[in-house]
């Protein structure tokens, strides 16, 4: 027997289904990450275990979702690019293999959700501290802020770290 949650879920999936797959598809003009997003949206409300009934406006909520998760989409694209970009300047004997490339992909795009919400500031002394090998005076003197500063930002990221269960 399907419960009442259930099937108001499925109803509301059946009502507003279509309307975000255009909505979204407007947003990224690509039919496969409309679909894959359309579906992240259905999957974080199901996950958030809200019960239709509440949602006082069913599209404007909906579409809140899916910006964020389009936003989250173009910035773990911006970062890829970006570590493809470095990877291009190894000579290639130091580059990784395509599936030693794939792992450090993986691996930064959880260091990204990890960090997400923090202050770049924070973000770029923890990364330099932790993939460059930088101390605080060499991160203090790139990000133009004193030895201090860089001890509260590389606190307020371990404890972020810490936090999600990662570890740094």
């Amino acid at each position: 027997m399907l419960s009442v949650s259930a099937s108001r879920l499925g109803f509301f999936f059946s009502d507003h289904h279509r309307w975000l797959l255009q909505h979204v598809q407007r947003q990224l003009r690509h039919r496969a990450d409309a679909e894959d997003t359309a579906a992240e949206t259905f999957c974080q409300l199901l996950a958030a275990q809200v019960d239709p009934a509440t949602i006082e406006q069913p599209r404007a909520y909906l579409s809140t979702i899916a910006r964020r998760l389009i936003y989250d989409r173009h910035r773990r694209r911006r970062l890829e690019q970006a570590y493809l970009e470095r990877l291009a300047l190894l000579p290639e004997a130091l580059a990784p293999s395509p599936e030693e490339r794939h792992l450090l992909l993986e691996a930064l795009a959880a260091i990204d959700a990890v960090l997400a919400g923090l202050p770049v500031a924070v973000k770029k002394a923890f990364l330099l501290s932790q993939l460059d090998g930088l101390s605080y005076a060499e991160i203090g003197k790139r990000l133009q802020v004193s030895e201090r500063t860089v001890g509260r930002y590389m606190t307020q990221a371990l404890r972020q770290c810490y936090l999600s269960g990662a570890q740094p």
